[in-house]
């Protein structure tokens, strides 16, 4: 019976997890559940899974469920602190890192650095702190298996035995024998669209992906691909890989989730349907297979799987995240806090589409970027991103 605590419960990734979870009663229990404000689902969860604690990080939300909960035995924290607790608790020996942005970082360095089975779908750990974060998981020995369906399918495409010895810098991908990583996305969905129509794009347009169910924030994500160009430095820090091993192709289809080109022209790839639960149950069952209740694809019914290479001039934010790559240190905190910002004013109807990129880029050439030795750096050049943001949004605002 493995003790698994969900730090960000009420998102998709939490919910899908949940009902990973719910179908292996007798393999997973439920320790901690977490939500920033959304109580009334909390609320529901907490009551069927009953976990010995619940968190909210707001702390008026957290006042509310304590009332709600009241005739319960279930312990009610809040705040990050709350959050870095249950992550890193004693009893646990799993935690899922689902908070999206920013705001998830502290927990998730609370986990790999309690040594936890840590299973990444927060994006941001990796790509504000990446040799912070990956030197936390090698010193404390934790286990971590990407969540991301693009780095979950890498990590299945590397040779079993030596997955783990990559992430921990034990082994590069050249002694594997792997020449590439081919990081697949759909192209969200305007791929096809004329580039002057995406001028007068809507929230409601771009939240509505053409394959995957996701929230709000990540969806935008895609259709900027912005979000293939955060899950880039995501796989130079997990894999070790440089910039000529590491390749992002437009796959519209989204069945092949990733793929490995090894050094004798063999290339692994992993397929699947377009369902979180499938990367979430490989990370839950690791290092068995545990069945993720998705449909099976019927190879019978695929008529083609299309590729392209991903256009810097259609997609300016892949190109952002590579520059901010490249140019290390505090670059890719930057890029994150921007790109936080502006799909937040995005949503709110505040900017327009294409403005997006236009504010990170700003955001990119205003501020110094600096080493990021150590959290405390990062979460100042994290704020101070957010600022000239905000700034540059009071100017240019839609």
């Amino acid at each position: 019976m493995r003790k698994v605590s969900i730090i960000g419960s009420t998102g998709t990734i939490g919910v899908n997890t949940l009902d990973v979870i719910r179908a292996h009663p007798e393999q997973f229990q439920v320790f901690a559940l977490t939500a920033n404000t959304q109580v009334e689902r909390l609320y529901q969860q907490c009551l069927e899974f009953k976990p010995q604690y619940a968190v909210m990080r707001d702390i008026n939300s957290a006042n509310r469920l304590r009332e709600q909960l009241s005739a319960y035995d279930i312990e009610i924290l809040d705040g990050s602190r709350g959050l870095d607790e249950v992550a890193g608790a004693d009893e646990v020996d799993t935690v899922m890192c689902a908070i999206v942005g920013a705001a998830g970082l502290s927990s998730t360095l609370a986990a790999a650095k309690s040594g936890k089975n840590v299973l990444l779908a927060n994006k941001e750990a990796l790509v504000m702190s990446g040799h912070i974060f990956m030197q936390t998981v090698r010193e404390n020995n934790a286990t971590l298996i990407p969540i991301d369906s693009e780095h979950n399918a890498i990590y299945q495409c590397l040779p079993e035995s030596e997955a783990n010895n990559l992430i921990k810098a034990q082994c590069g991908l050249t002694e594997l024998g792997i020449d590439k990583i081919l990081l697949t996305g759909s192209g969200g969905p305007f791929r096809d669209q004329p580039h002057a129509s995406l001028a007068d794009i809507t929230p409601a347009q771009a939240i509505a992906h053409p394959n995957w169910t996701m929230g709000p924030k990540i969806s935008v994500d895609s259709a900027t691909m912005m979000n293939k160009g955060l899950e880039y430095i995501e796989a130079r820090w997990l894999f070790s890989a440089s910039e000529e091993q590491l390749e992002i192709l437009v796959h519209p289809e989204s069945i092949i989730h990733s793929m490995v080109q090894y050094c004798d022209g063999s290339v692994l790839a992993q397929l699947g349907q377009p369902d979180m639960r499938t990367p979430i149950a490989y990370g839950l069952g690791y290092p068995k297979r545990i069945n993720a209740g998705v449909e099976r694809l019927d190879f019978s019914q695929l008529q083609s799987l299309n590729f392209e290479p991903a256009n810097p001039h259609r997609f300016p934010a892949i190109a952002l995240a590579q520059s901010a790559m490249k140019a290390g240190g505090t670059a890719p905190a930057i890029l994150n806090a921007a790109n936080e910002i502006a799909v937040d004013a995005f949503l709110s109807e505040q900017l327009g589409f294409l403005a997006i990129t236009d504010l990170i880029d700003a955001v990119l050439q205003q501020q110094e970027v600096c080493s990021a030795s150590d959290i405390e750096t990062i979460i100042a050049a994290d704020n101070q991103a957010r600022a000239i943001a905000n700034q540059w949004l009071q100017e240019h605002r839609a």
